[in-house]
């Protein structure tokens, strides 16, 4: 049990470790592509991908089941990522960077109202506090902080939309599939609900760019890597640690981000950076503690 706890925190970590590189991708991509090309792109390669590591096909579900599968799939796949994209196009990245890292926070209050987990304690909420202070040191380093209600508001919502899909991840898990499986079940429902939104955006499908290396391998690493593979070890560390524990690790994303800033585009970290990273780190470990009375989540 205690090993299997660990590879939950192991596929957490991971996963972050991943996302928080992604920035450099999708930026190199954005001169040749719109955001919402990207996306598809991203996330059908990434369930052909699912398909050929398992290709045999999830049986025995339920309508329910199936709603629920069609739920985390507009919401993870689908309605989040169009939230932040588009909320990008009105607001600050660093906005956008701070006020999605509070999915965390949501996460608890829809874990202790619809899964009846025990209420967060005063280890989460101060961690939480630290944390957020430290990713806004990181996010605003050098920059105004500039307000903008509608862009704002759209991140929070994406916030709120990714803590209704960890919840929802919570409750496919309790169903025994495997997590390859439901994952790639997710991933359909999600492109399907992605379809409207290609005509809204004027999408392109213009499969020649790829004909560009650097393209095609940034694409390679969005579908396999940040979309295929983390979405596996993102579900798997939900369905190990709970959806409150495994969103904690969301707040590492922008610490990855600064760390690979200075390793792969040799930016320079300023005090402001360096200072956040270490905040937000605390913030991480005050959160798991069980010092001020935190329980494990139940894994029934």
């Amino acid at each position: 049990m205690k090993n299997h706890r660990i590879a939950g925190h192991l596929s957490a970590l991971l996963t972050v470790m991943i996302w928080g590189t992604t920035f450099i991708s999708t930026k190199i991509l954005l001169t040749d592509f719109q955001p919402v090309e990207i996306l598809f792109f991203r996330f059908v390669m990434g369930l052909l991908a699912l398909a050929a590591v398992s290709p045999r096909r999830l049986k025995g579900t339920t309508q329910a089941q199936e709603l629920t599968f069609a739920a985390a799939g507009l919401c993870g796949i689908c309605l989040y990522y169009l939230l932040e994209n588009i909320a990008l196009t009105y607001t600050m990245a660093s906005n956008v960077g701070v006020i999605i890292s509070v999915a965390p926070f949501f996460t608890a209050i829809l874990s202790h109202l619809f899964l009846k987990e025990e209420r967060p304690k005063a280890s989460f909420f101060l961690g939480f506090g630290v944390a957020i202070a430290g990713i806004a040191l990181i996010s605003f380093n050098g920059s105004r902080l500039e307000l903008n209600p509608m862009g704002d508001l759209l991140a929070l919502l994406a916030a709120l939309v990714w803590a209704c899909y960890s919840i929802l991840t919570r409750k496919i898990s309790g169903y025994g599939y495997s997590t390859l499986l439901t994952t790639r079940r997710i991933f359909c429902y999600g492109i399907l609900f992605m379809l409207p939104a290609l005509f809204l955006f004027d999408f392109k499908p213009e499969l020649s760019r790829f004909a560009n290396p650097i393209s095609l391998f940034n694409i390679l690493f969005l579908g396999l890597g940040a979309s295929a593979l983390c979405f596996v070890t993102w579900n798997f560390g939900v369905k190990v640690l709970g959806a409150v524990k495994t969103s904690i690790y969301i707040y590492m994303v922008p610490v990855i981000t600064v760390i690979t800033s200075v390793a792969i585009l040799g930016e320079r970290i300023t005090p402001l950076a360096a200072g956040g990273t270490l905040l937000t780190l605390a913030g991480l470990f005050l959160s798991e503690s069980k010092r001020f009375g935190g329980k494990e989540e139940r894994q029934d």
